[in-house]
């Protein structure tokens, strides 16, 4: 049976709406519905001092519309916008100035850092973040080989594909169908031992993801807390390249053990990959190390050797910033081929020496996890007197 708008609005007719109108179905505040199949995504317009007081008429939206005959999946986010007319929050002072440095304006007070450390995910055991500071470094595929490396050394692992607007992890891993729902709980799906989530499976592909901001941390914050992840010792969170709000709701709202950034050698990326050290600073977030990607080119053929993007960037820049260099990877077809192919080369060839790098990189990762050292210490505020 198929769901229609007219039998979504129905449903929202008998659910508060946040503004005093007669039923949300009725209330300005509700966002065009968007619907796939059995899958119904809409949005609730609030202010940003509102949102959280909210929370119980978004899960009333949400438990109407799925007892809708036909319904399969449903997301509701609180929008929250700034007013308009209304001031935009004060921008932060630069890295140096928090950290009292000498680019500090004169007299100015040190900017308070922004801690981390929301609510952990239950059965949770670490939650790691994969990130790069620009697209095209091959982030997803790292993520998810490195999520592989995990199993291999006999972990219990899960990914999760925090990038809403461009999600990889259904073509790495070749899923297309969507999760199952137990009461109020998606199931991960599951494929090489690992548990995976991701927005891809919730919506067609190829569907263009036109939110703002707090569409996305709504949808990440279900990801996290609407999925039966069971006992992991390791989740594994693709983020979305750059430094934005994604970043920031992973960083704020759950309890990260640490990131690790990905990049390329040449000095655009690391340019990026700096930036994204200094976000996961910022909201105290240990940097597990850095990952250099497409590092070198072997022929296959008679086995020569090219550095295309440079090479030893990454590596020299962890150095510079005192932070764990974790490994190279190179730019390979057989990398390229497996992930597209829907089975990551550590899955596909766990013998070869792609898969090997990998497992270097993992252990290094996890040594840092469990020996109480998980990366670099956040720099210290200190004030002359």
């Amino acid at each position: 049976m198929a769901v229609t708008e007219d039998d979504v609005r129905r449903a929202l007719d008998a659910a508060p709406a946040p503004d005093g109108a007669p039923s949300l179905a009725q209330s300005p505040a509700l966002s065009p519905i968007s619907i796939s199949g059995g899958r119904v995504i809409f949005s609730i317009q609030t202010t940003p001092d509102r949102a959280a007081a909210l929370e119980p008429v978004r899960k009333a939206a949400e438990a109407a519309v799925r007892a809708v005959p036909g319904v399969t999946d449903v997301l509701v986010a609180l929008t929250a916008d700034r007013p308009a007319g209304s001031a935009p929050p004060p921008r932060p002072a630069s890295p140096m100035a928090a950290r009292g440095g000498r680019d500090a304006p004169s007299g100015a007070a040190p900017a308070p850092r922004q801690a981390s450390g929301g609510a952990g995910v239950p059965g949770v055991r670490h939650i790691i973040a994969v990130a790069s500071g620009k697209g095209g470094v091959g982030k997803s595929t790292t993520a998810a080989n490195l999520a592989l490396a995990f199993r291999a050394q006999g972990l219990r692992v899960g990914l999760m594909d925090a990038d809403v607007y461009g999600p990889s992890v259904p073509t790495l891993f070749g899923l297309h169908e969507k999760p199952e729902v137990e009461g109020k709980m998606m199931k991960p799906l599951e494929a090489h031992g690992l548990k995976i989530m991701s927005i891809g499976f919730l919506v067609e592909a190829g569907t263009a993801m036109i939110w703002r901001g707090p569409m996305v941390m709504s949808a990440l914050t279900q990801m996290l807390t609407e999925v039966s992840w069971g006992e992991l010792d390791v989740l594994v969170v693709d983020m979305p390249p750059g430094t934005g709000d994604a970043q920031l709701t992973m960083a704020q709202r759950v309890k990260l053990s640490g990131a690790v950034i990905v990049s390329t050698p040449q000095d655009l990326a690391l340019a990026d990959a700096r930036r994204g050290v200094a976000m996961f600073e910022r909201v105290d977030v240990p940097i597990l190390g850095i990952v250099e990607n497409m590092s070198y080119y072997c022929c296959p053929n008679c086995g020569h050797r090219a550095e295309l993007f440079g090479h030893g960037g990454a590596r020299a820049e962890a150095e510079r910033m005192k932070t764990p260099f974790l490994g190279e990877i190179p730019l390979s077809l057989e990398i390229r081929t497996t992930s597209d192919a829907g089975a990551p080369i550590v899955a596909k060839d766990p013998g070869s020496e792609h898969s090997k790098a990998y497992g270097r990189i993992a252990a290094a990762v996890w040594n840092r996890l469990t020996s109480g050292a998980p990366g670099r210490a956040a720099p210290r505020i200190v004030i002359e007197r």
